[in-house]
């Protein structure tokens, strides 16, 4: 139907809504976003070549865009749910990684555009982990994080409606995909109440703080969310200056004339209390994002 809202659209739409979402949940990454965009118009001022570079392959116009966010789940059932969810934003898994080889009990994919012009519109991504609970040494807490997980739902109702529409109708009208975003925005929100007490959570996090994260909590909320900067460097320097505590070094390779390969940053990450179902605050919680 010619009246549906394009993938790429709803996708600029839906990164634009997250990304506010995190500003109001982590103030820092606004204040990052601030620097980040100013550090990016003085590289631009002092290397009128990169500036005409960038204005020929039409990328000025998206350098404050979000490029790449990441979020972790609990189950299959889930995944394949985010996989329908981001083929409404025209969003496809690409790769696969096995992470567990780094000590990290999940393996992942990437979802993101995949042909050239949605690429160029907004490459907007998500990286997307899978909790491994064979991977839990204990039988039991094994057995009781399958449990926690099969007893939620991360989607809300309206949204599971709207993905049946999507699938139905073949896309979505601007009135609806105005709803899709805001009722899909929910699943990445952080929840500051734990749907376990606190001993349940504890015994998760001794075998490792990422199952606590992926299992103790009613949603998948969003735990990464980056700027593309054009000077990493100057921007890991300036960080301390905005009260930003950056992590000690820019993972990746050294700097290089042509940045042919990632190198990312961020700040360290915060503390946040939890209630836990039993009442017991907890101690600030390291959310790892």
């Amino acid at each position: 139907m010619d009246n549906f809202l394009s993938a790429d659209l709803i996708r600029t739409r839906f990164s634009q809504a997250m990304s506010a979402m995190y500003q109001q949940e982590v103030p820092q990454y606004g204040t990052l976003m601030q620097l980040v965009a100013t550090v990016n118009d003085r590289a631009l001022e002092a290397n009128i070549a990169l500036k005409d570079r960038l204005t020929a392959a039409d990328e000025i116009g998206r350098l404050n865009l979000e490029r790449h966010g990441a979020i972790r789940v609990g189950t299959a059932d889930e995944l394949a749910t985010l996989r329908q969810l981001f083929a409404v934003m025209g969003m496809h898994p690409v790769g696969y990684y096995d992470l567990s080889q780094a000590g990290v009990p999940v393996h992942s994919t990437a979802f993101r555009p995949i042909t050239d012009a949605a690429l160029r519109r907004n490459p907007f991504r998500v990286f997307t982990s899978l909790l491994r609970p064979e991977l839990i040494d204990d039988h039991g807490l094994r057995e009781k994080a399958a449990e926690i997980l099969a007893a939620r739902d991360i989607f809300t109702p309206r949204c599971r409606a709207l993905l049946e529409l999507h699938q139905q109708q073949g896309g979505l009208t601007d009135e609806q995909a105005t709803e899709f975003v805001t009722e899909a925005l929910e699943t990445f929100r952080w929840h500051a109440h734990s749907s376990v007490d606190s001993q349940t959570y504890q015994a998760l996090n001794q075998q490792h703080r990422l199952i606590a994260d992926v299992v103790c909590f009613p949603g998948c909320h969003i735990n990464h969310l980056t700027p593309r900067t054009l000077d990493i460097d100057r921007v890991q320097q300036l960080m301390p200056s905005r009260g930003i505590d950056p992590k000690t070094l820019i993972e990746g390779p050294p700097r290089r004339q042509v940045p042919i390969l990632l190198r990312q940053t961020s700040f360290k990450a915060l503390e946040e209390p939890i209630i836990f179902q039993d009442g017991h605050p907890g101690n600030p919680y390291c959310t790892l994002r």
